[in-house]
Order: C-alpha cells, then sequence, then structure tokens
C-alpha cells in the first residue's frame, strides 16, 4: 500500500467537548475577575486593617488556584490536541483539573470546619456591618462569574452526533457525560456564594439577636455542604480517570446491535475518553465470521461513541 492512500485510513484523536473554547474563555475571565477580587480585598483589608477582608481575600486565593487549574487544563488540552504522546487525545485533562481542584474545594471545606469551631470554642468579636458588606461584595462577583459559567453547565443538553466506522466527526458530539472541569469551576463559585449568603444571613441573625455562636454554627454547615459537592465531584471526575463503565444503556445497545444471527460478544469495553466521547472496544466470536467493518457498521448512528475498535474470532465448534 502506497504511504500517500494510507492517509485515508487514519484518524485522529480530538476528543475535546463541543464548547471547549467557549468554556476556556468564560473559565479565564472568572480567573481574571477572582484574582482583582482577591488583590482588592487583600489591598484594602491591609489598608484599614480589617480581618474580615483579609481573610475573604486569602480565600478567594485558593478559589483562584482551583479556577486557575480548570483554565490551564482546557488550554492544554487544545494545544496538545494531535500530541501523538496522548494515546486516547487529551479529553481527559478537564477530569484530571476536577479530580485536583476538587480536592482543593474539600480542603476549603475543612478549613472552614476548622475556623468556625475555633470561634465555637472562643468566640471572637465581629464588626458586623464590615464583615457583612464584605460577604456582600463577594457574593455579587460570585454571581457574576456564576453567571459566566452557567453557558454549558446543562446535564440534560443532546448534541447531535453520529458514529463513522472508526472516529467521528469533530464538530458533532452528544455529551451524555457533562464536562467536568467546568462543572469543577462552577462548584468552586458556588461554594463561594454558598458561604457569603450563610455568612450574611448568620451575621445578621448575630448582629441582632447577640447569637454570637451564630456565625460559626452556619459556618460548619456550610463546611459540610461544600464537603459533599467536593466528594461528589471527585466520584465522577475518578471515574472517568480510571475508565469506569461509561455507559451501562449505550453498552446494553451496543451489545445488541452487536449480537446479530451467530455472532456473540465475548468482550466489552467502553470508557469515556472526553466531554461527551466515549471509546468502545468489542471481542466477537462467530460461526461465520465477517470483515470488521461490517461490524463497524452496526454501531453507526449511535450518539457519543468516537472511537470504534472490532475484534473478531472465529468459533471452532
Amino acid at each position: 500500500m502506497h504511504s500517500h492512500s494510507i492517509e485515508q485510513w487514519t484518524h485522529d484523536h480530538a476528543f475535546l467537548g463541543d464548547k471547549h473554547e467557549e468554556n476556556e474563555r468564560r473559565t479565564w475571565l472568572v480567573v481574571v475577575l477572582t484574582l482583582v477580587m482577591m488583590v482588592g480585598e487583600i489591598v484594602a483589608g491591609s489598608l484599614f486593617g480589617s480581618m474580615a477582608l483579609l481573610a475573604d481575600g486569602w480565600h478567594m486565593g485558593t478559589h483562584a488556584a482551583a479556577l486557575g487549574i480548570a483554565a490551564f487544563a482546557y488550554r492544554f488540552a487544545r494545544r496538545h490536541l494531535g500530541n501523538s504522546h496522548f494515546t486516547f487525545g487529551t479529553g481527559k485533562f478537564g477530569d484530571l483539573a476536577a479530580f485536583s481542584s476538587a480536592i482543593i474545594l474539600g480542603l476549603i471545606a475543612v478549613e472552614i470546619a476548622y475556623e468556625s469551631v475555633l470561634r465555637l470554642i472562643t468566640p471572637v468579636p465581629i464588626v458586623y456591618g464590615e464583615a457583612i458588606a464584605v460577604a456582600a461584595l463577594g457574593l455579587c462577583v460570585n454571581l457574576a462569574s456564576a453567571w459566566l459559567l452557567r453557558g454549558s453547565h446543562d446535564h440534560h443538553h443532546h448534541g447531535h452526533g453520529h458514529a463513522h466506522h472508526d472516529h467521528d466527526d469533530r464538530d458533532d458530539h452528544h455529551h451524555h457525560h457533562h464536562d467536568n472541569n467546568l462543572r469543577a469551576a462552577y462548584v468552586h463559585v458556588m461554594a463561594d456564594a454558598a458561604t457569603s449568603v450563610l455568612a450574611i444571613g448568620a451575621l445578621l441573625v448575630a448582629m441582632y439577636s447577640e447569637w454570637v455562636w451564630a456565625d460559626p454554627a452556619v459556618g460548619l454547615i456550610g463546611s459540610a455542604v461544600i464537603a459533599s459537592w467536593a466528594f461528589g465531584l471527585i466520584k465522577t471526575s475518578g471515574a472517568v480517570l480510571l475508565d469506569v463503565r461509561a455507559d451501562e444503556k449505550l453498552e446494553r445497545v451496543i451489545r445488541a446491535r452487536m449480537e446479530a444471527g451467530d455472532d456473540r460478544v465475548t468482550d466489552l469495553h467502553l470508557w469515556q475518553v472526553g466531554p461527551g466521547h466515549c471509546a468502545v472496544l468489542v471481542s466477537v466470536v462467530s460461526d461465520k465470521p465477517k470483515q470488521p467493518a461490517v461490524y463497524k457498521k452496526r454501531l453507526a448512528g449511535l450518539k457519543g461513541l468516537s472511537h470504534v475498535t472490532v475484534e473478531v474470532e472465529t468459533c471452532p465448534h
């Protein structure tokens, strides 16, 4: 076979989400917004001797770090799209970033819980008006960030796509599996917003009722909520990283389509290689084996199936 004709049989491994570049732009914008807010709070806190502003500024810094991880993951995945070192492309970089920032989110939850317990044991005097103003300012920035990241955070949105014999077109995806990287960035912003809302409520209660313990008690509730979000993210992104069965419904459909006549599936691996992209490896045994292309054709039209490998064995009996 001539080298110039072999190119038509090769395919790329571009398994990025269908809104990758838009999500990347939005995430960078949120990183800048968070950093500006963080620097502003730290400078203002230092100038006015405000502990509330300083504490919130450094807290913002941890979220900015996690959002930065998300933004760099988008950039890296895009820049190394054609890099053959990554066997199945760079689609999983977002999940690696999500896993990392979920751990940061878990540490933030621990930090809030620790601070709350300390304040329950030894209450510290709070300048209520100033603390409420800081929380309100933080909430405005978080809501603006959440609005920027809302775009692709719809779990139930389905695109249209079709699998070719070997791989599907890059522009046409079904994203049954949402973008965990964007989800992680969104959860960080929402965690910060939840903390601000709870803080405002607790500070108002404490200010008018003299219940000094209201603020740290609500802090403990907030840390529990954030910890549960972090755990959920670790589970979903970790599942992708460990090639956990991607979609049981799709797996059943593949098995049913492959087992026609004397053909039997002896081995089936279905895993996610990027947001909205699955790879499948099927072993078929048959009395009258056909060409692998015939079996691949049976899977044509299945959404989200971006990489198909078929192995055919002859049954000796």
